[in-house]
């Protein structure tokens, strides 16, 4: 009886050290810092299983002990929550800190961002080859609905509902601004600003200019003086699907098209690009000038003249300084 005794103390002693060793070995798995070498993101699938999970988080190299994920996420009952979507694991991650990261839900937040001055055609190209988006987009869209900026987005986010918060963006922009803009401007609605503005967008980029660049065209637009812009012709050239790669010639602007200010009275039929924020303040607060005219100067600028007799003059500077060039 005696020897029995012992025998299951011993036994005893052995399971429980046992257990006790294999306690502290799965805290210290638990808790290590992890091989990863350098910070690394995988996507989550919707509905995929905590086991699943932890294979995938093994196969990139995040954590070493799957099943010991796989306890602990259940243990504390993390695998009912888990969030689909992109996550980013730093370098040498335990799998303690792989669990808060997960639970914590808090994905990858991608950014695209779209420059000013692009026609929607060439927005939607960016929008269809950005990576992490997924969805159709319409084969056409409205010119100068989409306005340019830097939009944040998760993994697997639409296309379509990307195109909406840009229009969204855009009809809010473009409303608040018109509560605010000069008085008696030659603008009977907002779309016309937008028109204005997208006219603006292109024939300059540099943001010093943009104001006066406004007030020149609505003077012109107050004494009913065609606008005469080069990029409204390169727009009715090219309708928008791409840029011209040519300089433009003496027929396109005797060419009558709904967008040439050289031909047309007033402005275009519709937006000849996606303007930025700045260009469609421009538009409706523009600079105070008494200028018409404008031509480019050679230095990335533009020179601007009261009179025509002195544009004439910035245009022979500006012809005989292309000629200069090689």
């Amino acid at each position: 009886m005696r020897r029995s005794v012992l025998i299951i103390s011993f036994l005893i002693s052995v399971i429980t050290a046992t257990a006790a060793g294999f306690s502290a070995w799965l805290y210290l798995e638990y808790t290590r810092d992890g091989d990863l070498t350098e910070p690394t993101a995988i996507i989550i699938e919707k509905g995929i299983s905590v086991d699943d999970i932890s294979i995938e988080l093994n196969r990139a190299g995040i954590i070493k002990q799957p099943f010991i994920f796989s306890w602990a996420a259940r243990f504390q009952s993390i695998d009912k929550i888990l969030r689909a979507g992109e996550y980013n694991f730093p370098a040498a991650v335990s799998i303690q800190q792989t669990l808060v990261i997960l639970k914590s839900g808090k994905t990858v937040q991608r950014s695209l961002t779209i420059p000013e001055g692009l026609t929607s055609v060439e927005v939607m190209r960016i929008i269809r080859t950005t990576e992490g988006l997924k969805g159709a987009l319409p084969n056409t869209f409205d010119e100068g609905r989409l306005l340019p900026e830097t939009y944040t987005f998760q993994f697997n986010d639409n296309r379509s509902d990307m195109v909406r918060r840009m229009v969204k963006s855009m009809d809010q922009t473009l409303n608040k601004l018109w509560a605010t803009r000069s008085p008696n401007l030659p603008l009977k609605t907002p779309y016309e600003a937008l028109i204005l503005a997208s006219i603006i967008e292109k024939e300059t980029g540099q943001s010093s200019e943009r104001a006066k660049i406004a007030g020149v065209f609505i003077n012109r637009l107050r004494r009913g003086m065609r606008l005469q812009s080069d990029p409204t012709v390169a727009y009715g050239v090219t309708k928008g699907l791409k840029p011209l790669a040519r300089p433009l010639s003496k027929k396109d602007l005797k060419t009558r098209t709904p967008f040439n200010t050289y031909t047309i009275k007033g402005l275009p039929s519709s937006p000849i690009s996606n303007p930025g924020k700045a260009a469609l303040v421009a538009a409706l607060r523009p600079a105070n000038t008494d200028a018409l005219y404008f031509v480019a100067n050679g230095l990335g600028g533009h020179a601007f003249a009261k009179t025509l007799k002195q544009h004439n003059r910035n245009v022979y500077k500006w012809r005989r300084l292309k000629k200069s060039q090689p």
